[in-house]
């Protein structure tokens, strides 16, 4: 019994350690903009474009139902949220590799 509530208090103490993070990770370049207000710009537009990203996979997801994913409680809805999702992470990990190939030949190019 002793060994399930050490990792029932090491999973609460990993939440609280996640949730402050994503906290300071939100609110500490709030805080330190506040100062330069022009550069929330950059921030927001990119803000903006991964939530284009997302509709975008989102519209084009599908909202299908397997039936062994009902005993989990997706419906409709959810599934068509995690195709979204997938689709975005697909989205920016091509977006990630072309960004790479582009900096190697352009490198190449500068220097050859």
């Amino acid at each position: 019994m002793l060994f399930l509530d050490i990792i029932d208090f090491a999973l609460f103490f990993a939440y609280a350690l996640v949730i402050s993070g994503a906290l300071l990770a939100i609110g500490f370049p709030i805080y330190i903009s506040s100062k330069n207000p022009e550069s929330l710009k950059g921030a927001g537009m990119g803000l903006g474009a991964l939530l284009i990203l997302f509709l975008v996979g989102y519209l084009i997801s599908g909202s299908e139902v397997l039936p062994s994913y009902v005993e989990f409680g997706v419906d409709a809805g959810l599934s068509k949220f995690i195709g979204g999702m997938l689709i975005l992470v697909y989205l920016l990990s091509g977006v990630a590799i072309g960004g790479i190939i582009y900096s190697e030949f352009s490198k190449s190019f500068k220097n050859g």
